[in-house]
């Protein structure tokens, strides 16, 4: 899940269509930070952990209700979405039917945690349903979990294409190049993660992974979390950019992801 969080990081001054859709930046300058992306990436991690590889829906859900809020209230300016706040700060908060790529970008800890595609799978749907609970934020969460997961385990990138074709109806067939002449900021799953997908597979490394997502722009740190977090599972990170993106982030996240382990 370091892979996400890295990837939050990286794209985080890019933002709301900062660059110049270029392939050629520093990876890390002053002007990096962690977003919404990495807090919630690390409440999923969290309560994951604190539930168990067995636990059942209820009480996963519980955890993650618990977790997130926390994190959140936590960290308040992280950069969340209006209504996700406002359910951070709900008493009793309740699934708003949100589509939003928020859904994708905190499940990686589910695409590590499990040990079957059936149960990751599972459990990234209880992750999005908490909030995200439309079908297209379900299925941002569940086909990220998924991708992961197949990575992890050997899966070539034509099988996880094919996988996240047949499985989840996204239209992978369009290239960056096509993509990018007006692709601009917007935050739904449905525009979203096809483009993520897609990042991951045009690469040949995690970094140039997240180098394709500048080069099409969009909601890039969400798009490098998603693409990111892939990668990561695909071909490892270097260790000079863990060392370096670590640098950003606060000492409770970094015990969550030592906790982790990925």
């Amino acid at each position: 899940m370091i892979g996400a969080m890295i990837g939050d990081i990286v794209g985080s001054r890019f933002e709301f269509d900062r660059g110049d859709k270029s392939r050629d930046f520093e990876l890390f300058t002053k002007r990096c930070y962690f977003t919404d992306d990495t807090v919630m990436t690390a409440a999923v991690a969290e309560a994951l952990m604190d539930s168990g590889k067995d636990a059942d829906e209820m009480t996963v859900k519980s955890n993650l209700i618990r977790s997130m809020k926390k994190w959140g209230q936590k960290y308040p300016d992280a950069g969340y979405g209006g209504r996700f706040i406002s359910w951070v700060l709900s008493e009793d908060p309740k699934p708003y039917g949100s589509y939003g790529n928020g859904s994708g970008m905190r499940v990686s800890p589910a695409g590590w945690f499990y040990d079957t595609i059936e149960r990751t799978r599972e459990v990234a749907r209880w992750t999005a349903k908490v909030t995200h609970n439309h079908p297209e934020g379900i299925k941002g969460a569940e086909s990220t979990a998924a991708a992961i997961f197949l990575a992890r385990n050997g899966a070539s990138k034509e099988e996880i294409k094919r996988y996240i074709e047949d499985e989840f109806g996204y239209d992978l067939s369009r290239t960056l190049d096509e993509i990018r002449p007006t692709y601009g900021h917007v935050e739904d799953c449905m525009r979203t993660m096809p483009e993520a997908f897609e990042c991951f597979l045009e690469a040949e490394s995690y970094e140039e992974c997240l180098r394709n997502v500048m080069y099409i722009g969009g909601d890039t740190d969400t798009l490098c979390a998603i693409a990111g977090a892939i990668a990561e599972a695909f071909w490892g990170i270097p260790q000079e950019i863990i060392s370096n993106g670590k640098a950003y982030l606060p000492e409770d996240i970094l015990n969550v992801v030592k906790r982790f382990g990925k």
